[in-house]
């Protein structure tokens, strides 16, 4: 599976960073990085996790 992001759309609250540390997180702008795109297992359901709580739907998993 894939994590896709709408980075025009990321606003940087932080909340799937919080869901899913291991996958991604915040640089020193408040930018969302993605650590890893291609997820698998255990990560994968991190991955939905993270982009359930995304408060403006940044983030999919495909």
């Amino acid at each position: 599976m894939k994590i896709v992001l709408d980075r025009p759309r990321c606003e940087g609250h932080g909340l799937c960073e919080e869901a899913a540390p291991r996958l991604m997180h915040l640089d020193d702008e408040g930018e969302l990085v993605l650590d890893r795109e291609e997820v698998y297992g255990a990560d994968a359901a991190l991955a939905n996790a993270a982009a359930r709580v995304c408060p403006v739907a940044a983030l999919r998993v495909a």
